[in-house]
């Protein structure tokens, strides 16, 4: 009998044009790809998974990075056609790949296309020249907005990533910013505030004083603007960065999300997988070189207790404005305390339960860490 539970498959490209100053993902400068090999590793990899869940279909297959719309076509198309064969896809599945705005990467897009590809996540991360020099970013305003609009030629389903509480954004200028980008008409944005990441150019830039990130005060005005304009737009929140409107939100990311199955291939690739009753944690090797020698040999594995388990439930599934699902059995209900510090939390109007779904409310998601902390300690 077939599994309808949803399955993912996220596929991590290590590869970048460059190495924007706030990434903490594990990414490489790009260098000559010997495609065969990737192919060969790859295919191996999602054999070695399918062969340990059988029976499911796959709701949707991500491909992020790096960049992944640089690897070659025959990479992207293998996957494609190997996912196919050995779990075959639900009815409309989502198959996503990441890019950049780069007048290079549009020529790929109708071949992106062609090769099976029915969902563009564009990072454009900003409409404005001064914000992209400071992010980094390979790309300028002008090439930002060409193909966000060659996109939505190509694409039916379409979303680009903002960043904002940059330093010396103000609140006026976030809301022009933002106008700017629900103007395109799109139907799915994620908006990510600027985020200090230890390890990274930019951490290393405010260790120095060379600037400082926004304020709390700040970030927060920029957050709730950021809430009413979307909804305005018929865009809702339905995630702490992520609006959408109906029937448009991320398939893959949904599965996150909702602590469903997904297997990760690829450097550094992360899965999570309910097999034989246990909940694992898979990994696989991080630095390319070794992947491409280790492969599925590589992974590691680790089985998650009750306790594990309930850490990644609540801090993926409170993002959700929908929230998590507590059952009356639920292992969250073992500690009394735990149950005590959930009726302050409520009392307080940071989180609502109704019918055994525990949801953060506006309030509670600005704070989010300060919940999750008081439910989890």
């Amino acid at each position: 009998m077939t599994n309808y539970t949803p399955l993912g498959v996220y596929v991590h490209w290590p590869y970048c044009a460059r190495i924007c100053p706030y990434c903490d993902f594990n990414i490489y400068k790009n260098q000559t790809i010997d495609a065969a090999r990737w192919i060969e590793v790859l295919t191996h990899d999602l054999e070695h998974w399918a062969a340990q869940t059988p029976n499911r279909k796959l709701a949707s297959l991500y491909f992020g990075g790096g960049t992944p719309s640089l690897a070659p076509l025959g990479v992207i198309d293998a996957v494609i056609r190997a996912c196919e064969q050995l779990w075959g896809f639900a009815p409309d599945p989502e198959i996503t790949i990441e890019a950049n705005p780069t007048d290079a990467e549009q020529l790929h897009f109708e071949a992106l296309a062609g090769a099976g590809v029915t969902r563009l996540s564009l990072g454009v991360q900003s409409l404005r020249d001064d914000a992209l020099a400071f992010l980094g970013r390979d790309h300028d305003a002008a090439s930002a907005k060409r193909s966000i609009e060659t996109a939505q030629r190509v694409f039916n389903r379409t979303t680009f990533d903002l960043i904002y509480a940059r330093p010396g954004q103000t609140l006026d200028a976030w809301r022009a910013e933002l106008s700017q980008a629900l103007d395109f008409g799109a139907r799915h944005l994620s908006l990510y505030q600027l985020t200090i990441e230890p390890g990274t150019a930019f951490a290393k830039a405010v260790s120095a004083g060379r600037w400082a990130p926004a304020g709390e005060d700040l970030c927060a005005d920029q957050f709730d603007l950021a809430q009413e304009m979307t909804a305005a737009a018929g865009l809702p929140a339905y995630e702490i960065s992520n609006h959408a409107a109906p029937g448009e939100h991320s398939q893959h990311n949904l599965i996150y999300w909702n602590y469903h199955d997904y297997i990760g291939v690829g450097p550094g690739a992360h899965g999570r997988l309910n097999i034989d009753g246990r909940r694992l944690a898979t990994e696989a090797a991080k630095a390319p070189a070794d992947y491409l020698v280790e492969g599925a040999d590589g992974y590691a594995t680790e089985e998650l207790d009750d306790a594990a388990q309930l850490v990644e439930r609540l801090t993926m599934g409170l993002r959700l404005t929908d929230g998590v699902t507590l059952y009356a059995d639920d292992y969250f209900y073992a500690d009394e305390a735990r149950t005590e510090r959930l009726d302050a939390l409520i009392a307080d109007g940071l989180v609502t339960l109704d019918c055994g779904r525990l949801r953060a409310t506006a309030n509670g998601r600005r704070v989010l860490n300060a919940v999750l902390f008081e439910l989890l300690r």
